[in-house]
């Protein structure tokens, strides 16, 4: 299958960049390119793409009014285009509470390194948004909500009718999510009262310029603490630590309850700040129960550390396709035979709190 996309960006190079390493991949067209919002809307009426790249600075029509116009009337798969400043990381937190499904980082020139690697990534988010759930749903999981199964041997069932509201409470929650998951959090995290008798650690795959912006926002819309995480500091109960960009944050047996505790190590990890290299952390120094979730988000990060928390006997719970933007990494955990409970984003606040006793 052939992906049409339209790439809309006030800069002739951007337009002429992107356009590129998108139809370098042979299942990629771009059908047209637009110069600002306006230009956007029309081109999206005559062309009927399956994807929109959107810049957010541009005269006539900026990318976020744009975005809410798309979303109110043609709604479908939008990338945002962003810088990585402080600006820039603000106004994509915006579009992605307007609708947008993810963002890559526009650099100041396409000829840098780092393009190859650049190029992967866009080709990548490209062919994985514009066939996400979130716009072509799959006919309802008949697992959603109930003990996970599996093609492979899956792990020993619990019991009929367990599940987390009647399991052992947990000590620590520790969630990951990538692709997407922004807007899962935004959902499920406000849900939380401000009494959750527990700490809570979140790897979001972000830039480092975005995670405290997040956290910050994150925190207005919670009645939880909602912060970026800073080394050292001894983990509070009601407390959610996002793991900063560009640096791995790991469970630290410090203290009462534990401490958070960052470093560029490993540096071969996939990603940095890594969900595995949490969830690992976690399993090999956390002595008390666990809860681990995995939401939406592209690859199989968390997976591997979920299963041997699994092992360890934490509880266990992924976001079910239905709802996924992208379902990968809540795939690859439930490939493994790990996940007690597979749900959808709506219900999980409700896995959560009736867990917690909330």
């Amino acid at each position: 299958m052939t992906i049409r996309i339209l790439v809309v960006d006030d800069s002739p190079f951007m337009r002429k960049s992107l356009q590129k390493m998108l139809e370098e991949a042979p299942d990629l067209r771009v059908v047209a390119t637009a110069r600002d919002g306006l230009d956007a809307l029309e081109k999206i009426q005559e062309h009927k793409p399956d994807i929109v790249t959107l810049d957010i600075e541009m005269p006539r029509m900026d990318g976020l009014t744009c975005l809410r116009k798309i979303m109110a009337d043609h709604p479908m798969p939008v990338l945002m285009v962003s810088s990585l400043t402080q600006e820039g990381a603000q106004a994509t937190l915006d579009a992605l509470s307007i609708g947008a499904l993810d963002f890559i980082p526009k650099e100041n020139s396409f000829a840098s390194l780092s393009i190859l690697q650049i190029q992967h990534d866009l080709q990548e988010k490209v062919r994985r948004l514009a066939t996400s759930p979130r716009f072509h749903r799959p006919p309802p999981a008949p697992s959603a909500g109930r003990p996970a199964t599996s093609a492979k041997p899956p792990a020993p069932p619990p019991p009929s009718g367990a599940g987390l509201g009647s399991s052992p409470q947990a000590e620590l929650l520790v969630i990951g999510s990538s692709t997407g998951g922004p807007r899962a959090l935004q959902d499920i995290l406000p849900a939380l009262p401000a009494n959750l008798p527990v700490p809570c650690l979140i790897v979001q795959h972000m830039p480092s310029t975005f995670t405290r912006p997040f956290a910050d926002r994150l925190d207005g819309l919670c009645q939880v603490h909602v912060k970026e995480a800073e080394q050292g500091e001894p983990l509070q109960a009601g407390t959610v630590y996002i793991a900063p960009g560009g640096i791995h944050m790991t469970y630290g047996a410090r203290g009462p309850k534990g401490c958070i505790d960052l470093s560029p190590e490993p540096l071969s990890s996939l990603h940095r700040p890594s969900v595995d290299v949490l969830f690992l952390s976690v399993s090999e120094l956390f002595r008390g129960q666990v809860l681990a979730g995995i939401l939406t988000g592209m690859g199989a990060d968390g997976a591997k550390g979920m299963e041997q928390l699994k092992r360890k006997g934490a509880h266990t719970l992924a976001e079910s396709e239905e709802s996924c933007v992208v379902y990968g990494m809540p795939r690859a955990a439930v490939e493994r035979g790990c996940v007690d409970i597979i749900a959808p984003l709506a219900d999980i606040p409700g896995h959560l709190r009736r867990h917690f006793r909330l």
